[in-house]
């Protein structure tokens, strides 16, 4: 499942990294690339430790996002990092690592802080067996998607992109299942919305609760 959350940051939360942004240190985003990813990884990365701040609000912002916390069922973030691609820069095609840090990758995200008319290019670009579709999405959305996914980042023309990324290891590992949770969570909250409690609202109750029991893992 892709999902597009919208406005997952404030206009307030983008002007306060923003000011922090400005006196962070960045180095090549190659030191935190697998081999592999090495030959096509072209960006910079913020210093975690100087980018705690900045990372512990996007961390908070997410887990407080009640569509994020249906669709990515967190059980702990494994990692966020800051980058930054400035004109002439990309990160090719590639699939995020299974393992980072011992801790397993079910649900990769990216956190857009520029707008997206503040630079050319850059576009996130996911591959399926459908094909690729690409996305580039204005300051403070989140695009989540399974970390199984091939993609790239599409060459910046000018301007600079700005986004956090990270992963999820998820309470429920299977995507097909987090899809159908997923699923049924916005079911049961549309037929309380629209009819209360009613018996219909039960049944799904028990559908639910039933199948988190089967596939949650603690």
């Amino acid at each position: 499942m892709i999902l597009h959350l919208t406005q997952c940051l404030s206009s307030i939360d983008l002007e306060v990294i923003h000011e922090e942004l400005a006196e962070l240190p960045f180095y090549d985003g190659k030191e935190t690339a697998g081999r592999a990813a090495r030959k096509v990884k072209n960006n910079q990365q913020a210093d975690n430790i100087a980018a705690t701040g900045v990372l512990k609000l996007i961390e908070k912002r997410l887990l407080d996002h009640e569509l994020f916390q249906f669709a990515a069922r967190p059980k702990q973030f494994v990692r966020l990092m800051l980058s930054s691609y400035q004109a002439g820069m990309a990160y090719g095609t590639h699939v995020d690592e299974a393992l980072i840090a011992d801790q397993r990758t079910d649900i990769s995200f990216t956190v857009f802080l520029s707008t997206k008319d503040s630079y050319e290019g850059g576009e996130l670009v996911l591959e399926d067996s459908s094909g690729e579709r690409s996305w580039k999405l204005d300051a403070g959305d989140v695009l989540i998607y399974p970390s199984t996914y091939l993609h790239r980042v599409n060459t910046v023309e000018n301007g600079e992109r700005l986004v956090v990324v990270g992963w999820v290891t998820s309470k429920i590992r299977d995507a097909s299942q987090r899809e159908l949770a997923f699923d049924i969570e916005l079911a049961l909250r549309e037929e309380f919305d629209l009819h209360g409690k009613t018996a219909q609202y039960d049944r799904l109750s028990k559908i639910r609760n039933n199948l988190l029991r089967q596939w949650v893992e603690s």
